[in-house]
């Protein structure tokens, strides 16, 4: 793993985190974003490591380096990344972060009953292995 490359950690089992995860590749043409589900051993060892609980899915996080974002945050600031128009949504950063993670945690709350949720962690194509890290 680059240690210079930020990393998203997502829940596998979310059909609308993998959704979010399938955009992000898509979007991230400079192919500098890795990936690690929640669930799996490397996602597991950074929850651990920046002292985060283990067993609570409902966020997206992004480390950078020796920094962790979570919630409304972490995806403002992976959409300043992609660049092109979608670096604007960066400017939701202004509204206080009680009012972004509010939207974003009642999102995360009926993610499954709205999205759906699969069985197990998404396995990734022969093409995108080299991006997770599990």
């Amino acid at each position: 793993m680059n240690s210079s490359s930020p990393v998203v950690l997502f829940d596998g089992v979310c059909n609308l985190c993998n959704r979010s995860v399938q955009f992000i590749i898509k979007k991230d043409k400079k192919k500098q974003f890795l990936f690690a589900s929640l669930q799996g051993k490397t996602g597991g060892e950074l929850l651990k490591k920046f002292d985060l609980p283990a067993d609570v899915f409902n966020s997206f996080i992004l480390v950078e380096g020796e920094n962790v974002y979570s919630r409304s945050t972490a995806a403002l600031r992976i959409a300043k990344q992609l660049g092109g128009g979608w670096k604007l949504l960066y400017g939701f950063m202004i509204l206080p972060r009680f009012i972004r993670d509010a939207v974003y945690n009642l999102v995360a709350k009926n993610r499954y009953k709205w999205f759906g949720k699969r069985d197990e962690c998404m396995i990734p194509t022969p093409e995108l292995k080299e991006r997770f890290l599990d």
